[in-house]
Order: C-alpha cells, then structure tokens, then sequence
C-alpha cells in the first residue's frame, strides 16, 4: 500500500515589528501602546481621565466692587473703572486666580449669567505637559462671586471732615450774579467732577476736594475764566516723627474782582490815562479774565487785567440794584460804531417822572442801535446823589472832568414783562451745593430768587452772555406738550414776543443725565 505525501503548502508571512519600537500594554485598559515614549505606561485616553492639569487652579474667587462709583478691586489697594465682559474686567478676573502661573492658558472668555445673580463665570482653556512628551489641553469655568465693598474714596465723600484741600471763592458784591454765572461756566466744563462736597457760605462758596492736584486744578480753572487772585495755605494735622512723615490740609483762598456787569465805575485819574486816557467814568459792559469798560459818550472801551486791579483796587460807584427806570422820547444816531454798540443822542425822562412833571434829560448813549422813541430803558441818575466814592469826588474836583459828568447814563433796554412768571422754553442746570446747618431766611430766598430770575434775562437779553452758558430744552408733560406744541413751535420761530427777547429753539441743547447736577427752573 503506497503512502500519500502532503504537498508543500505556503503559509503567509507575517510583518515583522521593528526591532527598535518596543511594544507595552497600558497598565489601566490593556491597550498595546508604545513603550519608548509612553510615561507612567498610560495611554493617552486613560492620561485624560487620571490626570487633571487644573488641580492647582481655583474653581470660585470673590470680587469686590463699590456701588457708588462701581469701579473694581484691584489687590491690594488699586480700583480701577471696567465695563461688563471687557478686557480689563477679564484680566482681573484671571489676576485673582492662584495656579495660573503653572500652566500656559489658550484661550478665556466670558459665560453670560443674569445680571442680578451677583455671578461672573469665565471659561478657561489652558495646556500644560503631564508626563515628559505628553501635553494635555483641558477647559473648565471659573465662578466669581460679585461682593459690594466701598472704596476709600466714596467712603471719604459720605464722612465729614475728611477732605485734604479746599478752595474757597469770595466775592464781596449785594448780589449773587456773578456766582450764577461761574456756576455755569464750572457745570458747562465740569469743572466739579472732582468735588466731595459743595457748600454755600455767606459772599461765596466753598469746593471741598479729597486731594490737593485737584483743588489746584480747580484754582486753575477759575483763573483762566475770572478776574481772581489767589492765597495758598496750609495747616499741619499729624506728624510721624519715626518716618519724617507729615499730613497737611491745604486751603486756596479766591477772590474776585467786585465789579460786575452793568456796574458803573469812577476810575481813578491816573489809572484811565494808563490803559489808554479813557474817561474815568465809564460802564462795564463785560467781566471775563479781565473787567471791561465803556465810555457811553465815545464808545471807547479799555481793559484792566486782574494784576493791575489789584495793584490800586477801586469798588462800583453803583450797581444793578440801583437802575432807574427811563423812557425814551426822542433819540437820533451820531453815526460812529463800534460792534454792536452804536453812539447816538437821547433824551430821556424818568418813568416815575411821567404826568408828574416835564424833566427831560439829555445824554449821549451806546444803546443807538436797540433803542426806539417810547422804549423803557435802565440807567443811572446822578444828578442830586450822592456818591460815598473818593475816585467820583476827585472827578468833581477836577477842573477837566468835572463838566463831563452826565446827568444820565443808560445802561441796558428795558423789557417790560407781562407775566410775573415768564413761560421759558428753556432751562438751565443747577449744582447740588450744601447751605450749611442754617437755612436761608425768608427775606433772603426771595432775594436770591430775584437775583436768579435777573441772571436768566440777562440770558435772554445778552447774545454773547448766552453764547458762553449751556441751555437746556424745557422738561414738558406729554399731555401739556401736545396741547402746546404748535404754539411753542410759533414762540420760538422768532426772536421776541410781546418785545421780549426769546430763544430760539436751535441753541437749546436735548438733555442728559448727570449724577451732581439737579435741575432747577
């Protein structure tokens, strides 16, 4: 019996592995993995879910912000101003977190939450290299908790005497025009921004500031705007002998020139012919950085600098308060010029004088340009007063001057209102100022009523006062507004109605909301 032979058979060749890779299996699911570059014999799946990189980093932190001027707290004395989900806010954020110097952060951004949760979430992205040769990238959010912690400076502003500086604005004057108008100057450059607090005192007012750069900013400010001179002061509160260190509080006294618009001033003799051999009695028409005059009867105009003032000051012959009531009877142009003022020849008799008697006066006036025969106007009358003044009675002793001295001078144009509350269409902001533990008598509100509602029609009557101040459209209730709108529209169109002066709507800014002004009409 023959034998069979099995016939050679071909078997497949394997692929052999190299011989320099070492192959292992991971120690946690059994995975063949490579064993040269493998560390802690993991794979890369298991090395996600053993090792977390973000051990070291904090999951919840704490931010402090004041809700009075809602700046930021910033470790370990610093606010700073951030607005929600901005860059500042997230660098805070990140700075107040501890581990992040370890790891190499990708990518953070904020996670919206509800505005009243007091919560800021932020989702970080960071990478760092868990064994040698593997680097794992993990993201995870970060919880703040938002907590109310009031700065020292808020904290100085709602405590008494705490300020560091104060600046202390005088003006020995019977009314409170010329403050009236600062105060708008100050609101219109927001010149008080730095302010903790605003009090009024008698002859002025005083700014209280919680450092001293800012008071002499202010200081600053009043100078390039007003005719003042300023004493600086100081008085040592503490002092450390061990560090050499002192604490002072520094007072600036200001004080402004006591001439004010449509004063009347006697200037001394040898003063007029320094800035230009000017008539001694003149009108100031203008108070800017410097007082500025008029001589009525030859429309010469002249300056006196604050520094000259102040070297042979002198006071008004008269003010405002002593204005006279003229009527125009008859008036004819000279033809000389000068801006708006032109020169003409007036007489005038006293209003009060009217079916009285026949008095007349006759004068030289700037005023040839508004004036119209049967027009009320405002001056002054100097025959039979008398002046308590040695500047006017060396103008009566002097043989040149003394026959140039007007029974008359006018002044300004009268407009005669027929309401007692002019209807404005506009407006003007007020400062919040403190009137001290004493509030103002009853004769004194009025006053200081009076004086403002002359301040607004000299708003109404001056084009380059106005052009200086910020003018606000009047607040209206929407049922008032559409029953008058028409009419309001028609008021405004033009320049006067019933010869009052009115504003046009065109230089009437919209309103706006600002946290240290209140509105006053």
């Amino acid at each position: 019996m023959s034998m069979e032979v099995d016939a050679p058979i071909s078997l497949p060749q394997r692929p052999l592995l190299s011989q320099n890779n070492a192959t292992i299996l991971c120690c946690n699911c059994g995975a063949p993995i490579d064993g040269t570059s493998s560390a802690g014999a993991l794979c890369y799946d298991c090395v996600k879910l053993t090792v977390d990189i973000s051990e070291g980093v904090q999951r919840e932190a704490t931010l402090h912000i004041c809700r009075d001027c809602e700046r930021w707290l910033q470790p370990p004395a610093h606010w700073i101003t951030a607005a929600p989900e901005s860059r500042e806010l997230l660098a805070l954020c990140l700075r107040k977190l501890r581990g992040l110097a370890k790891v190499r952060i990708i990518d953070a951004s904020f996670i919206w939450t509800e505005p009243h949760s007091r919560r800021i979430k932020v989702k970080l992205t960071i990478q760092q290299e868990a064994f040698q040769g593997t680097i794992l990238q993990q993201t995870f959010e970060v919880e703040y908790v938002v907590a109310y912690h009031q700065c020292p400076d808020c904290a100085k502003s709602f405590t008494a005497n705490t300020w560091r500086a104060v600046v202390q604005v005088r003006q020995k004057v019977p009314h409170k025009r010329t403050f009236l108008y600062l105060e708008q100057l100050i609101l219109k450059h927001s010149a008080h921004k730095d302010t903790i607090n605003i009090k009024e005192v008698k002859d002025g007012l005083d700014f209280y500031y919680s450092a001293r750069n800012h008071a002499e900013k202010f200081v600053d400010f009043l100078t390039s705007v007003a005719p003042v001179r300023s004493k600086k002061s100081q008085e040592l509160i503490s002092h450390d002998i061990h560090t050499s260190t002192k604490s002072y509080k520094f007072s600036f006294s200001c004080e402004l020139v006591p001439i004010c618009k449509d004063d009347l001033v006697a200037l001394p003799i040898k003063l007029a012919k320094q800035i230009g051999n000017i008539s001694p009695l003149t009108i100031c028409y203008r108070v800017g950085t410097a007082i500025n005059l008029l001589d009525p009867t030859t429309l010469q105009t002249a300056d006196v600098s604050t520094p000259i003032y102040w070297r042979s000051p002198f006071t008004s012959l008269a003010d405002v308060q002593e204005l006279v009531e003229f009527v125009v009877m008859d008036i004819e142009p000279l033809g000389p010029e000068k801006g708006h003022f032109v020169l003409a020849e007036a007489t005038v008799a006293r209003a009060s004088d009217l079916g009285v008697n026949d008095k007349t006066y006759y004068t030289r006036t700037h005023l040839g340009g508004v004036l119209h025969p049967g027009d009320s106007v405002m001056g002054y009358h100097l025959t039979g007063t008398n002046f308590n003044s040695p500047q006017f009675e060396a103008l009566e002793d002097s043989n040149a001057h003394a026959s140039a001295i007007p029974d008359v001078i006018l002044v300004k144009k009268f407009y005669a209102r027929k309401r007692k509350n002019h209807n404005r269409n506009w407006r003007l902001k007020r400062m919040n100022k403190d009137e001290g533990e004493m509030l103002p008598k009853k004769t004194d509100q009025e006053k200081m009523e009076m004086d403002y509602e002359m301040f607004l029609r000299d708003v109404e009557e001056d084009k380059e006062l106005r052009s200086t101040v910020a003018l606000y459209k009047q607040r209206m209730e929407k049922s008032k507004m559409d029953g008058i709108e028409t009419q309001s529209m028609a008021e405004t169109e033009g320049t006067e109605v019933d010869g009052v002066p009115r504003i046009d709507i065109s230089e009437l800014l919209d309103e706006f909301e600002d946290l240290n002004v209140e509105d006053e009409e």
